[in-house]
């Protein structure tokens, strides 16, 4: 797999990794959400290619304090071959070398093989609780 920055041109093959992925929800349109990733640390927003097909993706944010990852997927058909793992070092990389002293996430508690795969690669549980606040709908 080649791991590469995001381009315009991935937009279809990124959301329909993310369709299969299950990470597609009514109240974030995924293309919304990549126009907005593509105004504020467009090069964190990593792909994972495989003979010119989208099989991986990881968006990954810094503003000064903490690194945040969102948006990991993994093609289903593609899992086990440690592409998750592959992108993930990838964008800890990156966010390594912007001084990012830590990394935060959120998973869903029912998500059981995601907590797993995140334990496998060194994150912990952090005994905080995640709030939220949404400012905009997606149309």
């Amino acid at each position: 797999m080649k791991t590469r920055a995001f381009h315009v041109d991935d937009t279809d093959g990124v959301v329909r990794l993310w369709t299969a992925c299950e990470l597609v929800v009514p109240w974030n349109d995924p293309r919304q959400d990549i126009a907005r990733k593509l105004k504020v640390n467009p090069e964190l927003f990593l792909v994972g290619e495989l003979a010119g097909e989208i099989v991986a993706t990881v968006m990954g944010g810094y503003e000064g304090h903490r690194g945040w990852i969102n948006y990991l997927a993994v093609d289903p058909a593609h899992r086990g071959k440690a592409y998750g793992r592959e992108i993930m070092a990838a964008i800890e990389s990156r966010l390594q070398d912007l001084d990012c002293p830590k990394i935060n996430l959120q998973v869903r508690s029912s998500n059981e093989a995601v907590l797993r795969f995140y334990e496998a690669i060194g994150y912990g549980i952090d005994d905080v609780v995640g709030m939220g606040k949404r400012l905009k709908q997606d149309d």
